[in-house]
């Protein structure tokens, strides 16, 4: 991403990103389809798993953004020794973390459960389910490593293979295990779980062994495996942002969810459609924002911060341009939009509503996802996370509590009565549209101010740039180059 023209290279790097993120989508809605053959409370034990996964998979995300930061930078720079170390202490740091996360959540799965709100028998699939879950978090875990480090060095591809053969066991899995199809007994939800057990162990086992094998742009090195406190520290201080950003998030999402739910059940079906379709626009943009991190996090490395926002101005810009065609075609025919997914004359209507404010405005947001990831590729996370805050906890909750419902307040000091403005779940909608455009307009001006192309590795980081490298990890260890016969220059 370093040379040549942008444009190319960055739709090169992007759709992996893309495919992998709607495979992702199809992982995710495998289960709920397949347990959806067995009961509701089996739909719903499952349903009620998300926030609570989400927020473990957030903290996963965390670490790897500082590991696509930090691999890309040194990559860029031609530290490709840095950018090795940087993966195994990744490999361990995910492996203690995600370990310790299993073992809390494993100890205290039945309060959990109580805690979110799950009863009777939606208690008893939902744990039958979590218990899988929770055991797999290791692998999950050490699969967005193995996925941060090939994209750091520009490999979106392996890692896109990947997620389609996990997917595609966990789909093929689900039935046997959950209907008892063939001599598989018939488990339920906890069948759901061993089939996303094993299908993650699966993509575990291949992604190491690919990074071991150090044909993709980085390796795994057996010697590297051994704690390195000064890489750890790096890792934690500019992945915990993104950590914070993705919690941030799962909970915005639950609190809009519960406004809506209060206006009955024909704006919350709306609301779930046009969620959904909201995620397609999503999953590019948020891939062409993986896909920039890349690309800005290897120009800083190079010292060509003029490149950087070369490479985001560009992804900004085409992605902002395909979601506004995608919006402008779901304006135009809104009510065929949610037809897809249900025929309730009552929900259509509102749907129609939802997808005139708000689909406008979605190309504003995408664009957000854009920026925030050349601030995470800079590792500059803290930034990335103030932009989600903004947008959702600043910008989109309070006004739709402001414009949907009616109440009052009076400021004893002052003696002023404040109001809602109670127009109703529009309100929400508006809010949505809102937040976009204000958040947008902050997004481009933290842009400019240009204070994220400084990146996070310091100029004249070579070879062993972290102190403490034992000399046998440096022993007869050279820079990658194109002699290299394990080298590919993708």
């Amino acid at each position: 991403m370093t040379t040549g023209a942008i444009p190319p290279k960055l739709l090169r790097l992007s759709w992996p990103l893309v495919l992998g993120n709607l495979l992702q989508t199809v992982y995710n809605l495998a289960d709920m389809f397949w347990v959806g053959r067995v009961s509701s409370e089996a739909v719903a034990a499952v349903s009620l798993m998300f926030p609570l996964s989400w927020m473990f998979v957030s903290t996963a995300m965390g670490i790897t953004a500082a590991t696509i930061a930090l691999v890309s930078q040194y990559v860029g720079s031609g530290d490709d020794r840095s950018a090795d170390l940087v993966v195994a202490q990744t490999v361990l740091l995910t492996l203690a973390v995600s370990s310790v996360l299993a073992a809390v959540a494993l100890a205290f799965r039945r309060p959990l459960l109580t805690l979110i709100g799950a009863r009777g028998e939606v208690f008893v699939e939902a744990l039958a389910y979590v218990e899988l879950i929770f055991l797999a978090l290791p692998f999950t875990f050490c699969f967005f490593a193995f996925r941060a480090s090939l994209q750091g060095a520009g490999d979106t591809k392996t890692a896109m293979w990947l997620v389609l053969v996990s997917a595609g066991v966990n789909v093929v899995l689900d039935p046997f295990f959950i209907l008892g199809w063939g001599p598989f007994p018939a488990m339920g939800t906890r069948g759901a779980g061993v089939a996303t057990f094993l299908s993650r162990a699966l993509a575990t086992a291949a992604g190491i062994a690919v990074l071991l094998h150090g044909g993709f742009g980085v390796r795994l090195r057996l010697e590297d495996l051994t704690p390195d406190l000064a890489v750890q520290k790096r890792l934690v201080d500019v992945g915990y942002p993104a950590t914070i950003d993705g919690w941030a998030r799962s909970f915005a999402a639950v609190a809009m969810a519960g406004f809506v739910a209060r206006f009955g059940a024909a704006p919350t079906a709306a609301y779930g459609i046009g969620v959904r379709l909201m995620s397609v626009t999503w999953a590019v943009s948020g891939a062409v924002g993986q896909a920039t991190a890349t690309g800005v996090g290897q120009n800083l490395g190079a010292r060509a911060p003029e490149r950087a926002a070369a490479v985001t101005r560009t992804a900004t810009a085409a992605t902002m341009v395909l979601i506004f065609a995608v919006g402008a075609v779901l304006v135009a025919f809104p009510a065929r939009a949610v037809r897809i997914f249900v025929n309730d004359p009552a929900v259509i209507r509102e749907g129609v509503t939802f997808l005139r404010i708000t689909a406008p405005f979605w190309a504003l947001f995408a664009g957000v996802m854009v920026i925030q990831g050349a601030f995470r590729g800079a590792g500059n996370t803290r930034e990335a996370m103030a932009l989600s805050f903004l947008s959702r906890w600043i910008f989109r909750i309070p006004l739709a509590l402001a414009l949907a419902f009616s109440w009052s307040v009076t400021l004893p000091v002052f003696g002023v009565t404040i109001e809602g403005f109670g127009w109703g779940v529009d309100g929400i909608w508006w809010s949505f549209a809102a937040g976009m455009v204000v958040a947008f307009a902050v997004a481009v001006a933290w842009f400019r101010l240009g204070t994220w192309t400084e990146g996070i590795i310091d100029e004249g980081e070579g070879r062993g740039a972290f102190e403490g490298e034992s000399a046998a990890r440096e022993s007869g260890e050279t820079e990658r180059s194109d002699s290299d016969p394990e080298f590919v220059d993708d």
